[in-house]
């Protein structure tokens, strides 16, 4: 008996020197960072549900400073948030391919712009590009109007009651990107409450295989059945995507793009003539004819498009409501901006309008300093690379947690108070370029940053002229959710007051 146990105890030894104490996790430990347990590393540590999983990444960060790893075999991973080592990691393409925790989301976007790599990435940025340009934008801002003022007839309904904005903005930032990439209101077909529940079901896949590490390997995931929810979802989305894009399609091919070519910054941008609404669809769909993209492609495009486009935007008008109606003193000087704007017109808001609204733009700059929608980036290091003086291996994952990078006290003082005077023009003065990061940065910045600004003041000064926001739900209250995107773990309740009350 006693030999048995001491020959499975030796067996054990060796195991955990070959899990815990090869090369590379020789090298990746001399980094700070959690206690290991035997054989199995970290692995207990991190996974955990996901309220808990969003404590431990706050509570890591702050006890060690910049960087730490994290490891379990086979995987080593190092936690940056040094704006110094962020910008060696995110201003080339020397590291701009995406960690394999991305590959999670391959089933449903594929090889979209969020997930491709190499030249298929340049490719692809450079035919979408255009799409954001300010004559397009220009266009945008009617759409978005319109969709704002819904938004309005919606939130008039409360009556001053407390209401969770969560699900009403979510509504009208996916219409918003519907409407825009698509050319169709999503509330016009019958498969929208599906499609939006198969949207919240994926992130919420995504999460569980991101923390479960033995899921990584597809034929183990495969066979569970978060995998066949997985692709019931997925059959949702790109059924209802297909559609859409089947019928621009035949839009198109019997109204034909309407558009000419404008040379600006020696790049071939699109125009159109006519004040008619078109969407980054046909810039798609015209790259199509072209042969610069296949059919698959553009289902890839706009599935991103609609991922990207409308959960962010809609998590940062959430926190900045919040925000704005637990500052009452803020949400006046904004109002007051907007009244030496707009006077007692109740003209809808044009694009000459948006350059105007400095405050407004300082708050919702500090509200995604605060509560960043996309939280989290992650790249993968294919080369030995040196940060904050330590020797990371090759083909470890490199996370970037924006979050922690946003909070830290020596970048921004007080970082929990909200202040949007942090963002006038003397106070950025000697600000790391890297220390401020809602979208990302570098080559592989977000595509469609000026868009979400642009939809967050278009909303934002609309909601402001027609209601007084009240607090509800504290900053205290929030406790963060761990997901693709920045979310409470509950509702986020504002009340909505008629201003002529």
């Amino acid at each position: 008996m006693w030999l048995y146990f001491g020959v499975v105890a030796v067996l054990l030894g060796v195991l955990n020197l070959f899990l815990n104490y090869n090369a590379q996790a020789r090298m990746i430990k001399k980094l700070p960072g959690p206690k290991d347990d035997f054989i199995v590393g970290n692995a207990f540590r991190i996974i955990c549900d996901p309220v808990e999983l969003m404590k431990l990444g706050r509570t890591f960060a702050k006890k060690w400073k910049g960087i730490y790893r994290i490891w379990v075999y086979p995987f080593s991973a190092v936690i940056i948030y040094n704006p110094e080592d962020i910008e060696l990691i995110m201003s080339s393409m020397k590291y701009g391919e995406k960690s394999m925790v991305y590959k999670i989301l391959h089933p449903w976007l594929q090889d979209g712009l969020l997930l491709s790599n190499g030249i298929k990435w340049q490719e692809r940025r450079k035919i979408l590009t255009p799409a954001f340009h300010f004559n397009i934008l220009r266009q945008f801002c009617v759409i978005i109007e319109e969709n704002t003022h819904r938004l309005i007839d919606q939130l008039k309904k409360t009556a001053g009651q407390p209401v969770d904005v969560v699900p009403i903005l979510s509504d009208f930032t996916l219409n918003s990107i519907c409407e825009t990439a698509m050319g169709t209101q999503l509330n016009e077909h019958s498969t929208a409450t599906t499609y939006k529940k198969a949207i919240y079901d994926l992130g919420n896949i995504f999460y569980h295989r991101f923390i479960k590490i033995y899921l990584y390997p597809e034929f183990i995931f495969n066979a569970t059945s978060l995998a066949r929810k997985q692709n019931k979802a997925v059959k949702t989305v790109q059924s209802f995507t297909e559609k859409v894009i089947r019928q621009r399609r035949e839009y198109v091919k019997e109204h034909g793009f309407d558009m000419f070519n404008q040379n600006v910054d020696d790049d071939e941008v699109y125009v159109y003539k006519k004040k008619k609404k078109t969407a980054m669809l046909d810039l798609l769909l015209s790259a199509e004819q072209e042969g610069l993209i296949d059919k698959t492609g553009v289902q890839e495009e706009v599935d991103t498009f609609m991922f990207e486009g409308h959960d962010t935007t809609a998590s940062g008008l959430t926190f900045l409501f919040m925000l704005l109606a637990n500052h009452p003193e803020i949400q006046d000087k904004v109002v007051s901006e907007l009244n030496d704007i707009f006077g007692d017109s109740q003209r809808w808001v044009c694009m000459n309008d948006l350059p105007k609204m400095k405050y407004l733009d300082r708050c919702i700059k500090e509200s995604l300093r605060m509560y960043p929608p996309v939280h989290f980036i992650s790249r993968k290091l294919n080369d030995e690379t040196v940060l904050s003086n330590h020797t990371i291996p090759a083909s470890t994952l490199c996370h970037i947690p924006i979050y922690d990078l946003h909070h830290r006290e020596d970048l921004f003082p007080n970082p929990e108070v909200f202040d949007p005077d942090r963002f006038l023009p003397e106070n950025c003065e000697g600000r790391h370029p890297y220390a401020y990061i809602p979208f990302s940065a570098g080559p592989r910045n977000c595509i469609g940053q000026k868009f979400a600004i642009l939809e967050m003041k278009i909303a934002a000064s609309a909601v402001l002229r027609e209601f007084e926001l009240k607090p509800v739900t504290k900053q205290s209250d929030i406790v963060f959710l761990a997901d693709l995107v920045l979310r409470n773990n509950g509702p986020v309740r504002v009340k909505f007051v008629k201003r002529n009350q």
